[in-house]
Formats: structure tokens, C-alpha cells, sequence
């Protein structure tokens, strides 16, 4: 490959003016020679090419030998795409342009997507074009990171993950720490360095799209996820990487902050709130998660009327300064364009570049025109100040340094053998068993016999592979469908499938009713699979297609779509005295009250994984019991949102009214024909055995407003079958300062139990979360008592009372 060097030097020559270079550390003068940058003057080895050195000594000694051009690159996202073609997903050819290397290089070098759907050897052949040419053919030799998606999943071809609210419903968090840990897995050998995820908005305003991305309503849960999510991803370093790196990949903590409760659930619109529910709900995720994760991701939506990327509070006085955020922070795709074209508080790329700049301190992602080319220009011309592209560019060699990528940053030759294999495999099928929450279950109708005759399998969610979105086109190839899971399971016994689609998602036609009812009458047992859809980042983008979730897909109803809740009813009326069990699967709660009333059984499956189909089957048929637990509430209809179980003292007034089966009307005042109560609220999920609470004790009763305790309590299985139960602990503050969540989840461990057996387990709460932000805008422990809760959202199986002094 020819040299850059030369033509690179007669670009960056005419830069090295006094007020370019005038930020020298740690040195007060030139210790190194111009036409040379990468080398020091007495023939030393630089600090920053060091493996030995510390980050922070490295991260100094390149900073000043790079010009303003080369800052500005790494603060820019380029793309593989410009140096390879990624068109055609099926194309192997392994061929780069050169033309187009260099000019990406030259201005877009920090971070590159490289998130394709290709053959996984031209992935790496194309990862390892890049860092060549960056490592050998530019002056200082800066690696890339190259960035991939990783909501539930490497994407390309990878294995595809449960979608994160459903991966919630486990209240499993050693398990996502090991799932995320496959992800990494798959991504880091083929030479990805940062993945994006996980998300941690919460799922307040169920109208919004982007529900399934989540990890539930509760910023405690949310937080603890998202922390095993973090920590399986980063933990370990890249072969021969330097003993100081940290991380072996990059989680990249997104949409940073109070991005997923927009205004009428409508993508990117703005979010109503003060300082207090951003601290106390929408903050708390990101404080637990990512101070420790490499990368964050800024929020598209205004928070207060103040665009995300551009809140200096937000992304400096807190992140930066008062949490001590020193890593990567980006902008999402071509939300630097939106201060222009939608948030109207600039009218020039020059003023978006700047303000996001100086007040977001992050880069730009791609998507939009490039407002950071306007940089360089800028600093000249004295608009914006250096410092702020030099702390910037500090925080993405920080992250780089972390990652180990100056040793190492190429894709291994072995990259096959971390790809979809049986151990992730195996992972993957013990979190799709963990994520079925089973909802109602009517005089024990679950789990169904495998002496039966016959079950009829009914709806259009039975031949369907449902995965949610951030999944790459034709992923659902490698999953198994419902149908094909009970026919799988079943396959050594002698119960009879009939199956009838019944209708399809997307229509009123109901001119498959009578095959779906003809298998309803001629079955022991119906199974109606109805719910919402998501579609592939291809599909969801395409013009002319159709989906209830996803990005940029909102609602303004959270009932079933077409002709499904009637296809419901048919079935049920079908039936007769034999039972009828739905099963939804969805990415987000569905308000439906008629089903809650009069199914035999209920089962929730939010979007499944590769091997959903398998684990729906044998949650029904018993060989599973179902142990996961609602992370969102159900409402009982669009008009009764929000719905979340943590709503402030006095937010929930009760007086309800309703509408009868037959059209009566039962006129109440909250609401007048509805109930705010949710159909099943958070925390909620039964078994097929049941448990028993008893012996609550904390480990002191009074407390300083120093002090952290735990909450003790035995745990029995008084059923008659193994199963596993999510033990949840929640706490009110009686009486405080501010108005303060009827209830906040605090603590919660999953405990497997025999029939029979018992356990104590003891679960520890911080001081930090008594605390109220304070009439006075401060993080207060407030002296005073606090009700203390063994059971779900909903209902108290332990109670007492712990003082704070």
C-alpha cells in the first residue's frame, strides 16, 4: 500500500502556526520534530506509542502533536462503506478503493461504522483495510473504533437475543451479564470495538416506538440491566492488548437523557420535566450503568425546551463535572442538523457545530451534513474555542487507550470460532425461558398435558418469526418459529397440531375465521397467538411497509391491530367449556381487557429470540416453568396512560367506572367509564407452583441518614414443581420534603427453589436511594420513616417500617 505521508505533510505543514501547537503537554516545548509528529526529537519512543505508560500519560503526549484537522477527524464518524461496498449483502468481493480510503481518513477517522450485513470475512478484511492504512500510513498511527449495533444481538448474522424489555421480564441479571458478554464476543473478533447499546430510556410513554428497546419502566431495574449489560460487554481486554487497557469493547449507554417519554409518544418530540424527575427517574439508570461504560449516546429529543446535545447542564455540569464522565460521547445519526431543521435554535451548520461542541463536549455521528467540518474554519476565524475540540478529542483517545486499540486493533483470524456458537446457544435458551411471563392462569389451565389429544395452534403470531427491530435483514432466517417449536416439542408424543392462521396481523379480513374456528372445535386445548410487530432495519425503512413498533413507528392505540381481538372471541365462543389460552407477543404492553377477563390463561411473550418458538412450547407444556416478571404495566387502554406503578403521591385517584360485555355503562369519575388500575402491573408474573414469605427483618430498624442496611426474608416453595421466584423489595417514604413515588422498586434477587425447600436470602439497599432531591436542588437522606415491602407492585405479601434518624 503506497505512503501518505507526503501528501499529508504538505497539508499539515502550513497548520503548525503558533496558536495550533500551542497546547503542549506535557511538554513546555517542540519535543518533537514537525515533519515527524510520530517521533520525538532525541530518538526516544514517543509516550502514547507506550503499551507501558499510563493512559492519561499517553492521551497528553499525542494530543499535541496532532493539528487541528486530525482533532476534527476524530471527533467525526466516518463510515467502511466509503472505502468498501457494502450494497449487495450477499458480496464477497474482497476489493477496496483507495480514492475513497484516504478521504475518509482525512476527515471522518475517530469512530467508523462498519454495522453491515456482509459475509463475516469481508467485514474483517474491510476492518482490517482501515486500521492498516490508519496505523501505517498516517503520521501519529490513531486506530479507529469501528462501531456495530448490539440492542439484542451482533447484528450480522450473529445471534439474536430476546428484545431488551423482554430480557427485563427475567429479572435475571447474571444472565444478561453473560449474554452480553456473547455479544462481545461475536462483535470483538471480527474487530468492532464499540456496540451500540444498551438502552436506557424508560418505558413511561407506551405510545413511543422504541418501547421493546427498553428495559422496563423502573429506573432500578432498568439501571441493573443496563449495568450487567455494561459490564458483560467490556470486561476483559483484546489479545495483546496493554496491561492498562480496561475494556475489550465499548458499550455505548444511549439516549442520554429522558429520550423515551416524548410528547404524545411521537419519536424525537419533546420532553416535558423539571430538574426532580430528572433526577429521580430519568437520570438514575445512567448514574448506575455508565459512568463505567466507554461510550454515551446523546438523546435526539429537547428536555425543558433544551435540545440533549446541546445541554451544557446536562451533558457537562452532570456528566462531566459532577459524575466524572472522562470516555467517548456522540451524537445520534444527524442530530446535530436537528438544531437547524427541527428544534429551530440554529439557523447555520456553523452554529449547530459549535453549540453541540462547546455545550454537548461529544462528536457527530454521520447522518446529517457533517456540521463539525466547519471546525477547523471556526477556530481560525476565533468562534470557537480550541479547548473544546482538544477535550473532546482527549475523551475519544482516553476510550481508545482503554480499548488497548494502539496494540491491537485488528480483527482475529480465528473470528469464526466466537460466532454462533453452542455455549451462546445454550445461554440464549435459558434466557427465552426466563423471559415468558405468565400472566393469568384460571383454575390452573397451564401447563397443558402431553397425554391430550389434540391443540389447536391459532393466530398470525403462530408461523411467525418475531423478533423486534435493530435486527438486520433476513435475521429471522435463524429463528423458529411458535409452530415449529411445539412441533418440535411435541414430536415424540402423540398430541395432534391443528393449526389456522386465522387472520393476518395487518387486516380486518376475517376470512379465515372458520378454518381457526373448525380447529378451535376439533381440538382438546386453543392457543390464539395475536400481538404487535416490529420489522428488520431494512424493512422498517422501507417506504410502503408496515409495523405497530419499532423506531419512528408510535401508536396513538395500544389495542390489538385488525381483525386479532375478534379472532380472540371466536376462538373463545368456539371453544366452548375447553379451555382457551392466548398467548401475546409483542414489544410492548397491549390493552386488552377483554382478554384479561375472559382467557383461560394468559401468557406474555415480548419479542422472543432465536429460539422463542421452542421456549413458548415449553412453557405451556410444563417442561419449563415460567418465572418472569412484567418489567412495564399493562394499561387498560391507551386513554388510561400513563400507567407506570412509581407515579408520584396523589397521581392516582380511584373512582372507576366501566362498560359492561352486554354495553352497560357503570358511570365512575376516575375514569368515568374506565379504571386508572392497571390490567397487570409491574412485577407481576405467576408460576405454575407457589411461594410463601415469611421472617422479614432488616438489619437495623433505625438508621443515620449515613447508613445502608438490607431487608432479610425466607422465601418457601409450597408448591409441588420446581420454579424460580423473583423476590422484590420496595420502599416509601412515609413523610418527606417533596413529593416523593407512592413506591420505588429497591432491591430484587431470582432464587431457584425445590417443592418443599426453603431459603434466606438477605439483599442489601444503599443509603443513596432513600434520597429526595431536595426543595434546595441537593441528593438529601431525610430523617424520618420509610415503609418496607416484600412483594410485587401490586401487593404486599411482607411489610415494616425502617427510621432514619
Amino acid at each position: 500500500m503506497k505512503s501518505g505521508l507526503t501528501p499529508l505533510l504538505a497539508l499539515l505543514l502550513p497548520l503548525c502556526t503558533a496558536s495550533v501547537w500551542a497546547n503542549l503537554e506535557p511538554r513546555g516545548d517542540l519535543h518533537f520534530p514537525l515533519e515527524a509528529r510520530g517521533t520525538n526529537k532525541d530518538g526516544s519512543v514517543p509516550l502514547y506509542k507506550n503499551p507501558k505508560a499510563s493512559i492519561e500519560d499517553r492521551v497528553n503526549d499525542l494530543l499535541p502533536r496532532m493539528s487541528i484537522q486530525e482533532k476534527v477527524a476524530q471527533l467525526i464518524q466516518g463510515d467502511m462503506n466509503g472505502w468498501m461496498n457494502f450494497n449487495d449483502p450477499l458480496d464477497n468481493t474482497l476489493t477496496f478503493n483507495q480514492t475513497g480510503l484516504e478521504a475518509m481518513m482525512s476527515q471522518k477517522a475517530g469512530a467508523i461504522w462498519g454495522g453491515y450485513l456482509a459475509p463475516w470475512s469481508k467485514i474483517a478484511y474491510g476492518i482490517s483495510i482501515g486500521q492498516k492504512y490508519l496505523l501505517e500510513n498516517t503520521t501519529l498511527g490513531i486506530p479507529a473504533m469501528f462501531q456495530t449495533e448490539g440492542l439484542h444481538g451482533f447484528t450480522d448474522n450473529g445471534t439474536i437475543w430476546p428484545s431488551p424489555i423482554g430480557i427485563a421480564a427475567s429479572f435475571n441479571t447474571d444472565l444478561l451479564e453473560k449474554a452480553a458478554a456473547t455479544i462481545a464476543d461475536e462483535a470483538e473478533g471480527l474487530g468492532y470495538s464499540q456496540v451500540f447499546a444498551p438502552v436506557l430510556d424508560l418505558s413511561r410513554e407506551l405510545r413511543w416506538g422504541r418501547v421493546e428497546e427498553n428495559f422496563g419502566e423502573d429506573p432500578f431495574l432498568t439501571g441493573e440491566m443496563g449495568n450487567a449489560y455494561v459490564t458483560g460487554l467490556q470486561s476483559g481486554r483484546r489479545r495483546n492488548a496493554s496491561s492498562t487497557a480496561i475494556a475489550r469493547m465499548a458499550a455505548t449507554c444511549k439516549h442520554f437523557a429522558a429520550f423515551g417519554s416524548p410528547q404524545g409518544g411521537l419519536n424525537i418530540a419533546q420532553v416535558p420535566g423539571g430538574e426532580r424527575e430528572l433526577r429521580t427517574m430519568f437520570l438514575k439508570p445512567f448514574d448506575r450503568a455508565c459512568v463505567n461504560a466507554l461510550s454515551i449516546m446523546t438523546a435526539y429529543s429537547s428536555y425543558d425546551g433544551i435540545p440533549a446535545i446541546a445541554n451544557t447542564h446536562l451533558l457537562t455540569d452532570i456528566l462531566r463535572n459532577e459524575w466524572g464522565y472522562k470516555y467517548w460521547v456522540t451524537t445520534d445519526a444527524g442530530s446535530v442538523d436537528l438544531l437547524i431543521t427541527t428544534h429551530g435554535t440554529c439557523d447555520t451548520r456553523e452554529c449547530a457545530a459549535k453549540i453541540a461542541l462547546e455545550n454537548g463536549l461529544s462528536g457527530e455521528m454521520g447522518g446529517g451534513t457533517y456540521t463539525y467540518l466547519t471546525l477547523p474554519d471556526q477556530v481560525k476565524a476565533g468562534t470557537v474555542d480550541i479547548k473544546y475540540i482538544d477535550t473532546t478529542v482527549k475523551a475519544m483517545l482516553r476510550t481508545k487507550f482503554a480499548l488497548g486499540l494502539f496494540e491491537n486493533p485488528y480483527p482475529y483470524e480465528d473470528f469464526e470460532q466466537t460466532l454462533r456458537t453452542s455455549s451462546t446457544r445454550s445461554l440464549l435458551h435459558d434466557m427465552e425461558r426466563e423471559a415468558i411471563v405468565l400472566l393469568e392462569n384460571r383454575n390452573n389451565v397451564l401447563p397443558l398435558s402431553k397425554n391430550i389429544g389434540s391443540v389447536a395452534l391459532i393466530g398470525p403470531q403462530v408461523d411467525r418469526v418475531s423478533f423486534g427491530d435493530y435486527v438486520f435483514f433476513n435475521a429471522t432466517l435463524n429463528g423458529i418459529s411458535p409452530l415449529e417449536g411445539f412441533t418440535q416439542h411435541l414430536s415424540n408424543t402423540s398430541v395432534k397440531i391443528n393449526y389456522a392462521q386465522g387472520s393476518q396481523l395487518w387486516t380486518n379480513s376475517q376470512s379465515d375465521f372458520t378454518s381457526a374456528i373448525n380447529a378451535a372445535q376439533s381440538s382438546d386445548v386453543s392457543i390464539v397467538m395475536v400481538g404487535t410487530w416490529s420489522l428488520d432495519q431494512t424493512l422498517l425503512w422501507t417506504p410502503g411497509t408496515n409495523a405497530t413498533t419499532g423506531e419512528h413507528v408510535d401508536l396513538s392505540d395500544l389495542g390489538l391491530v385488525g381483525a386479532q381481538l375478534d379472532l380472540v372471541k371466536a376462538v373463545k365462543e368456539a371453544s366452548g367449556d375447553k379451555p382457551a389460552v392466548v398467548v401475546l407477543v409483542s414489544g410492548k404492553p397491549v390493552a386488552e381487557p377483554w382478554i384479561q377477563q375472559h382467557a383461560d390463561a394468559v401468557v406474555q411473550q415480548f419479542y422472543p429470540g432465536e429460539l422463542g418458538g421452542l421456549a413458548i412450547a415449553e412453557v405451556v407444556f410444563g417442561d419449563v416453568n415460567p418465572s418472569g416478571k412484567l418489567p412495564v404495566s399493562f394499561p387498560r387502554s391507551v386513554g388510561t396512560t400513563p400507567v407506570f406503578y412509581n407515579y408520584i403521591k396523589g397521581s392516582r385517584p380511584l373512582d372507576p367506572g366501566m362498560i359492561g360485555d352486554d354495553g352497560s355503562l357503570t358511570f365512575g369519575h376516575q375514569y368515568v367509564l374506565d379504571s386508572p388500575v392497571p390490567l397487570w402491573s409491574f412485577g407481576h408474573g405467576l408460576s405454575y407452583t407457589t411461594f410463601n414469605y415469611t421472617d422479614i427483618k432488616l438489619s437495623k430498624s433505625t438508621i443515620s441518614t449515613k447508613d445502608d442496611f438490607s431487608v432479610t426474608v425466607t422465601v418457601h416453595n409450597t408448591g409441588k414443581v420446581t420454579g424460580k421466584e423473583v423476590v422484590q423489595v420496595y420502599l416509601t417514604d412515609v413523610v418527606s420534603s417533596v413529593a416523593t413515588p407512592n413506591q420505588e422498586l429497591a432491591a430484587f434477587q431470582k432464587v431457584e427453589l425445590a417443592p418443599g425447600s426453603s431459603k434466606t436470602l438477605t439483599l442489601p439497599i444503599k443509603n443513596s436511594q432513600l434520597a429526595v432531591w431536595s426543595l434546595k436542588n441537593t441528593w438529601v437522606v431525610e430523617p424520618g420513616q420509610f415503609t418496607v415491602k416484600v412483594g410485587t407492585s401490586d401487593q404486599a405479601f411482607l411489610t415494616t417500617t425502617l427510621t432514619v434518624k
